[in-house]
């Protein structure tokens, strides 16, 4: 059995390898907690961490409003324009999936592995741009459910 530890390492050196710096960051700073005795934080980072992080994210996809880099003229092509209609069902499709991806984050969550080598095989081999697990879980959900429809598991 490989120790905690030492699975943090192998995620900070694929992170480095990967240049995928979030997952070498977060593993980084779990392996702090690890080695600090502060493991009686990872049930509340478990619980909440990934709901912080898309706060965060949603904070930093709100700022163009906030600072005004975006006015009420540029919304209006999004609902009469071709390529505002398809941003539109593509930013809901992608929500959707998210949040299938975020369910099998939560019945599977040993699937994390999969997808962050995943990712790392992406980035390294198909010069992809990490975007984090959910996204990841999301589309893994969506193939799951395909595989399903046609007779698989």
């Amino acid at each position: 059995m490989v120790s905690g530890e030492i699975m943090l390492v192998i995620l900070i050196v694929i992170g480095l390898i990967g240049r995928s710096p979030i997952i070498a960051t977060a593993a980084s700073i779990l392996l702090v907690l690890k080695l600090t005795s502060l493991e009686r934080l990872f049930p509340v980072v478990e619980r909440r961490g990934l709901e912080l992080g898309l706060l965060f994210l949603t904070i930093s996809v709100l700022v163009p409003f906030a600072s005004e880099k975006i006015s009420w003229r540029d919304i209006t092509p999004l609902f009469t324009t071709a390529i505002g209609m398809m941003a539109l069902a593509g930013g809901a499709i992608a929500t959707w999936m998210n949040g299938k991806g975020l369910d099998l984050l939560r019945t599977e969550p040993s699937i994390i592995v999969g997808l962050v080598i995943g990712s790392i095989i992406g980035i390294v081999f198909l010069r992809g741009i990490p975007v984090g697990p959910l996204m990841a879980a999301g589309i893994t959900a969506f193939v799951l459910k395909l595989w399903d429809l046609f007779g698989g598991r």
